[in-house]
C-alpha cells in the first residue's frame, strides 16, 4: 500500500475484537519505534508492551475513572502500548533549553505516529491516549519516579464491522501558507 492509503487508512480505534495480537506483528511495531528519528538522535523514550491481560486491564483500569469514562474501551484492547519520556541526550537538552522546547515530547510523537502506522499497515487498530492516571500506570509498570509517562495506545484488532470513517479535516488554506502566514 502507498503512503497515501496508509494515513487515510489509520484511524483512532475505540471497539476491539477479542483475538490476540500475533508476537510477529508486535515484534514489527517495537521495529517501527526503534527506527523512529529524534532529535539528535536522543531516543528519548521506553516503550512497554503490556499483554499479560491481568497487568493490561489494571493499566487500562488507569484510563478511566466513575467522573471521566470516555476511555472506558480500553479494557476491550488486548495490549497496551506506554511510551515513557526518558532523558535525551545532553545536547538535545541544551538545544531544548536554549530554544524553550521539549524536543522529547515531540520525539515520542514521532515514535507513537511510527507505531500507529505501523499498526495500520498490519491490520491492528490503535488509540493514542493523553488521559490517565500516571501515578497508577507508573506503579503498575514499575516505572522509576523521575520518568514521565507520556503516551498510552491501545492495540488490537478492530471488529470485522468496525467502519473506516470519513476524515474531517479544516481546509487546506486554514493549514497551509506558502511563505507567510
Amino acid at each position: 500500500m502507498d503512503f497515501r492509503e496508509l494515513v487515510n487508512l489509520r484511524q483512532s480505534v475505540r471497539k476491539y475484537s477479542d483475538k490476540p495480537v500475533e508476537k510477529q506483528k508486535i515484534e514489527q511495531l517495537i521495529e517501527a519505534v526503534h527506527i523512529a528519528p529524534s532529535a539528535c538522535n536522543s531516543q528519548p523514550w521506553k516503550l512497554i508492551i503490556v499483554d499479560n491481560p491481568e497487568l493490561k486491564n489494571k493499566v487500562a483500569k488507569a484510563t478511566f475513572s466513575k467522573a471521566i469514562s470516555f476511555n472506558k474501551f480500553t479494557v476491550e484492547a488486548p495490549v497496551i502500548a506506554v511510551l515513557v519520556i526518558e532523558k535525551a541526550k545532553l545536547i538535545a537538552q541544551l538545544g531544548g533549553k536554549v530554544k524553550n522546547q521539549e524536543y522529547a515530547q515531540y520525539d515520542i510523537g514521532i515514535a507513537a505516529d511510527h507505531f500507529c502506522l505501523q499498526a495500520a499497515e498490519l491490520e491492528l487498530g490503535t488509540c493514542i491516549l493523553g488521559w490517565f492516571d500516571e501515578k497508577k500506570i507508573k506503579k503498575l509498570l514499575n516505572i522509576p519516579k523521575k520518568r514521565k509517562v507520556g503516551l498510552v495506545i491501545t492495540l488490537g484488532y478492530p471488529p470485522k464491522d468496525y467502519k473506516l470513517r470519513k476524515k474531517i479535516r479544516k481546509p487546506v488554506e486554514q493549514i497551509c501558507g506558502f511563505n507567510t502566514y
